[in-house]
């Protein structure tokens, strides 16, 4: 009777386990085909898992967050029974011979911080991010990534600060050079003022009223062609050129705090005279690279053949050393004998 009860104590205690303890690893891990996140216009977080089909149970690892309307289906849309494991973190999918599809959506993710809905994700899975149709442009561990026509990003073994906003104000100022006209924007949260452009020494300026505010300057190269120095106040900060189509660079910073912006050109020339040909300033810069590149070479080779004669002359005085000790040893033997 004792042992009766021993038995069912331990079988009980083992079942118990997943409900108390999250971290325990029940099947096999499961192989996901597609892990999608789609965000729609109200912040709203859905999340869909592709798992493939397996004659073992497998054990899905779900992304944190608060969990709801929980649905797992096979692919023909018929519902499927799964075991919860812990404290829902993770589920057993029963083998299968189709894939399993896993649904549910996320609360309690994103955060609204500086004008930007963030959310600070961590998934050992390649994550695709559908992001709400309003947005065209997104931060990801503050590198922009600009979507164009597409709705969103994927990111591999995913961690990562993901940043994003609906409709960010952009403003757009006219500026003359050489009797031309150009359009500069700036998109961003922050309070704009003083927007100027010198033309002596090509740079725009402004002033930018907001803490860690992200500001994106949209600059025409003719404006202000090459790579390019920013600075808030007479501190350099960096900066991130992430789109350049032929005619325009978007250009992002996120300055600390208020302050006056200034965004100059930077052009490397042998001519005194600049005229926003990069391709001939490349073409330069790669004409004097081979040129060294040619002569080190060189060096290289005459210093390897100084190096070999001297070698050689070596061998040779050694090679005379010996002989002539062979040669003295031979005579002093042949003396000696004489001498007998």
């Amino acid at each position: 009777m004792n042992l009766k009860l021993i038995a069912f104590m331990t079988l009980l205690f083992i079942v118990a386990i997943p409900t108390v303890y999250a971290q325990i690893s029940i099947g096999e891990k499961a192989t996901q085909t597609l892990v999608e996140v789609t965000i729609n216009s109200s912040n709203e977080v859905h999340v869909k898992h592709v798992i493939a089909s397996s004659n073992t149970p497998t054990q899905v690892d779900l992304i944190d967050g608060v969990r709801t309307n929980l649905k797992v289906s096979d692919e023909n849309g018929k519902e499927k029974q799964v075991g919860i494991i812990g404290d829902g973190r993770s589920i057993m999918i029963y083998p299968s011979q189709k894939d399993t599809i896993v649904e549910y959506d996320l609360a309690n993710v994103l955060f609204l911080k500086n004008n930007m809905m963030i959310w600070n994700f961590t998934y050992p899975e390649t994550t695709s991010f559908i992001t709400p149709e309003e947005v065209d442009m997104v931060f990801a561990n503050n590198r922009p990534v600009h979507l164009d026509e597409q709705r969103g990003i994927r990111c591999h073994g995913c961690q990562m600060i993901l940043e994003y906003s609906i409709n960010m104000p952009e403003i757009f100022e006219n500026v003359k050079l050489d009797d031309k006209e150009f359009l500069v924007g700036v998109r961003t949260f922050a309070e704009i003022n003083q927007f100027n452009f010198d033309q002596l020494t090509k740079s725009i300026s402004f002033e930018v009223k907001g803490e860690k505010q992200f500001v994106t300057a949209i600059i025409p190269k003719e404006l202000l062609p090459a790579s390019y120095k920013v600075f808030l106040g007479d501190k350099k900060i960096p900066y991130e050129d992430y789109i350049n189509n032929g005619t325009h660079v978007w250009l992002s910073i996120r300055p600390d705090n208020s302050g006056q912006i200034s965004i100059t050109s930077v052009e490397i020339s042998n001519d005194t005279t600049t005229n926003g040909d990069t391709s001939k300033i490349n073409t330069n810069q790669d004409n004097t690279s081979k040129s060294n590149v040619n002569q080190n070479i060189m060096t290289y080779i005459l210093i390897g053949v100084i190096v070999s004669i001297g070698i050689g002359v070596m061998l040779i005085i050694m090679r005379k050393k010996k002989t002539t000790s062979t040669r003295t040893i031979k005579d002093n033997k042949t003396e000696k004998n004489q001498i007998d």
